[in-house]
């Protein structure tokens, strides 16, 4: 079965709602217009208006209603069109749904799911593209998935809401139109994934950033460089064992990351590769970021701005000189 990221999306949400009464969608234009990104187109026809629920522009009010609702023994789902705007729910989101079950001693769960886009390449300039992941990553309580694959996206929403605790998705938005084989099978939401195997270096990423990175994998193997690609897929908690089995193997890493360079997830994760695998590492830890600027509109702007194969390839020759004499 080929499906697009998009129709993926749509079909794990369908499926939720058909296999339990208590899983509803809220959001702004999920129902009429289908969504922003046309991810609920139907679902409205399907399931009514009682469990597709267009919500105002308000996203401290309507992620509160679905914390609130979940509270209740409900399984929301609730979709905010993109990272940025959901700035204004941090408070519900850090302060309400993270805490709660510390907050309570256990006696409360909030199994929420809140889904939202990220990222940029759209040309939607600085209020509509930033990757802020990491914030979210950085606080305990909820989990952080980011399927950068159309089997992912397929398959994260169900144990997603079979969570007892909030779990926050991160779909890329120059991703909804890719489209793979897929089938039905059970994904995991607590383990990284090698998505190619190499010898020669380590590269690690997740989300929109995979499809670039697994380019500049084959750019390198045709200049004679291994390298073997991790996805992360699970941004809190990080499965460090697969990052430092693969950075045992290789002994290089570069860690490939469209967030900014300062206080971003690919520092974490080099810290963390410095604190477990520092004796097995044959050159220090390297990293790909965008620059550290507010998302520019003109598109060779844009690009120029982001993590590009070519950028990785470039780091990735620094990375390995030493290996082959020179760099690439």
């Amino acid at each position: 079965m080929r499906l697009t990221y998009r129709e993926a999306v749509r079909e794990s949400i369908r499926d939720a709602m058909r296999s339990d009464p208590r899983v509803f969608l809220m959001g702004e234009d999920v129902a009429r217009y289908g969504g922003t990104y046309a991810v609920s187109t139907g679902l409205l026809d399907e399931f009514g208006p009682e469990r597709v629920r267009d919500t105002p522009l308000s996203e401290l009010g309507f992620v509160g209603v679905g914390i609130g609702a979940a509270l209740g023994g409900m399984r929301p789902i609730v979709e905010v069109m993109t990272v940025n705007f959901s700035l204004l729910s941090l408070d519900q989101i850090v302060n309400t749904a993270a805490a709660l079950r510390h907050m309570s001693g256990g006696q409360f769960s909030v199994p929420l799911v809140v889904r939202m886009a990220t990222g940029a390449g759209r040309q939607l300039a600085a209020q509509h593209s930033h990757s802020l992941e990491c914030w979210y990553a950085h606080i305990p309580g909820i989990t952080v998935l980011a399927p950068a694959t159309v089997e992912d996206a397929r398959g994260m929403l169900a144990p997603a809401l079979k969570d007892p605790d909030p779990v926050v998705i991160f779909e890329h938005a120059q991703l909804y139109n890719r489209s793979e084989e897929t089938g039905d099978a059970p994904v995991d939401i607590t383990s990284a994934r090698i998505r190619r195997a190499g010898d020669d270096v380590t590269l690690i990423t997740y989300g929109g950033s995979l499809p670039k990175t697994l380019d500049a994998a084959q750019t390198l193997s045709e200049k004679g460089v291994s390298a073997e690609v991790v996805d992360l897929r699970v941004l809190r908690p990080l499965d460090t064992d697969v990052i430092m089995q693969s950075v045992r193997k290789t002994h290089r890493a570069l860690v490939v990351d469209e967030g900014w360079r300062s206080g971003s997830l690919a520092a974490e994760v080099m810290a963390r590769i410095v604190e477990e695998a520092f004796f097995d590492l044959d050159a220090p830890p390297a990293r790909v970021c965008s620059r550290e600027v507010p998302m520019p509109y003109a598109r060779h702007l844009e690009e120029a701005t982001l993590p590009q194969p070519d950028k990785i390839v470039a780091a990735v020759g620094a990375l390995v000189g030493s290996l082959r004499g020179s760099t690439l």
